[in-house]
C-alpha cells in the first residue's frame, strides 16, 4: 500500500455521530486520532487510521443496527461535498458516476459500475485487495448508496441484489431496509433495476454540479498526481479486469499517457506493468478464494481471463498450488472446477 495515500475526512463525521448520540472523543481515543480531529473543516487520514476510525465508531456505539440509523440519519448538512453534487445528477445512474470519480476522496475505495442483465450493478473494491474491510464499513456503503437513491428521487427505491462478504446481521433489520434479502458472496455490491438507475432526481441541479465539479477535478486531480505511477496503474486494472481489458495500451489511454511515457515512468519506480497485472491479479485471485466464494469460472472472469484453464495455469505459476487447494487451506468453501 502507498504509504503516501491519505483520506478526506470532514466535519460531516462529527455532525453524523452527534445526531446518532454517539460519542465522538471516546471514538478518536479508541482509535488513537486527535481529539479535535473531527472539528477541522477537513483532516487527512492514513488507510490504516481510517479504517481504526471507522472500527472505534462501530465499537462505540455497540448498535448491529448503526449502518441502517446512519443512513436513515442522513442530512445535507452532513454530506461531503462530493456526495452533495451527486445529489445534483439527474438520475441515479449518473449519480453512481459521479461518486466513482470521487470515491478516492472520501474513503479508501474505488467504487465499479457496469450494466449487468438485472439493472446498474455498483460493487465497491478497496485500492488495496488485500485490505480486510470493516464490517461497518461494509454495511455503511450499501446501504447510504439506497438511501441516496430514496432521497434524490424521493422514491422507496429498492435494490435487485445485495451482496457482501460478511453476513449482515441483524438478517431480517436489512432484509427490510433493502428490500431484498441480502446474500453472502463477493462484494460488496448491489444492484438497481434499469428503471429505477433511470428514475429523475427531484434533487437534481445542474447549476449547483457546475459549482462543485471544478473544485471536485482539483482535488482528484491533486490526489493522481501525488499518487506513484504504479498506484495508479494498479487503480486503473481494478476497474479493467473484469472487461478483459488489462493492457499497457488501455492503461495509458486511461491515464492520460503514451505507452512510452508510462513505460518509462513504471521503470523510474522499478517495475513493469507485466509485474503489476500479475501482483493484482494474484492479490485478488486470494482474496476471492478466500474471503468468497465464488465458482472458479467467476473468480477467472474476474480476473480478466477468458477462460478457467488459463487462470488455473497462471495462478499454479505464480504460486506453485491450485486454487482449489489455497481455498481449502485458507478455510474457504471448495467450487467444483468445470
Amino acid at each position: 500500500m502507498n504509504e503516501r495515500r491519505t483520506v478526506t475526512v470532514d466535519r460531516g463525521w462529527n455532525l453524523l455521530l452527534h445526531d446518532l448520540g454517539i460519542d465522538a472523543q471516546s471514538a478518536l481515543r479508541r482509535s488513537g486520532l486527535p481529539q479535535d480531529l473531527l472539528g477541522r473543516e477537513s483532516a487527512q487520514l492514513t488507510v490504516e487510521e481510517y479504517i481504526a476510525l471507522v472500527e472505534a465508531v462501530d465499537t462505540e456505539a455497540n448498535d448491529p443496527m448503526l449502518a441502517i440509523r446512519m443512513g436513515q440519519g442522513m442530512s445535507a448538512e452532513a454530506f461531503s461535498p462530493p456526495i452533495f453534487a451527486a445529489l445534483c445528477s439527474s438520475t441515479m445512474a449518473v449519480a453512481v458516476q459521479r461518486i466513482a470519480a470521487h470515491k478516492r476522496l472520501i474513503a479508501p475505495m474505488s467504487l465499479v459500475y457496469r450494466d449487468s442483465p438485472q439493472g446498474l450493478h455498483v460493487q465497491w473494491t478497496w485500492d488495496d485487495p488485500t485490505v480486510r474491510s470493516p464490517r461497518l464499513l461494509m454495511a455503511m456503503e450499501l446501504v447510504f448508496l439506497t438511501q441516496l437513491g430514496r432521497i434524490g428521487t424521493r422514491a422507496h427505491i429498492r435494490p435487485v441484489h445485495v451482496s457482501c462478504p460478511r453476513p449482515l446481521e441483524p438478517r431480517a433489520a436489512y432484509e427490510e431496509f433493502f428490500g431484498v434479502a441480502p446474500v453472502v458472496d463477493a462484494g460488496p455490491s448491489l444492484t438497481f433495476a434499469h428503471a429505477d438507475a433511470q428514475r429523475p432526481f427531484l434533487t437534481a441541479s445542474e447549476a449547483l454540479w457546475r459549482s462543485f465539479e471544478p473544485e471536485l477535478r482539483r482535488r482528484v486531480s491533486k490526489l493522481e498526481a501525488q499518487a506513484a505511477t504504479a498506484d495508479r496503474v494498479q487503480s486503473v486494472l481494478l476497474e479493467c479486469l473484469p472487461g478483459g481489458e488489462a493492457s499497457i495500451e488501455g492503461a495509458a489511454k486511461r491515464l492520460g499517457l503514451s505507452r512510452r511515457t508510462l513505460q518509462r515512468r513504471l521503470g523510474e519506480e522499478g517495475v513493469t506493468f507485466r509485474q503489476i497485472v500479475k501482483n493484482i491479479r494474484e492479490r485478488l485471485a486470494r482474496h476471492y478464494l478466500l474471503q468468497t466464494s465464488l465458482p472458479y469460472e467467476e473468480v477467472a472472469f474476474l480476473l480478466g481471463f477468458d477462460e478457467p484453464t488459463s487462470f488455473f495455469r497462471a495462478f499454479r505459476e505464480w504460486t506453485g498450488q491450485t486454487p482449489e487447494t489455497v481455498r481449502i487451506a485458507g478455510g474457504g468453501v471448495p467450487q467444483p472446477a468445470h
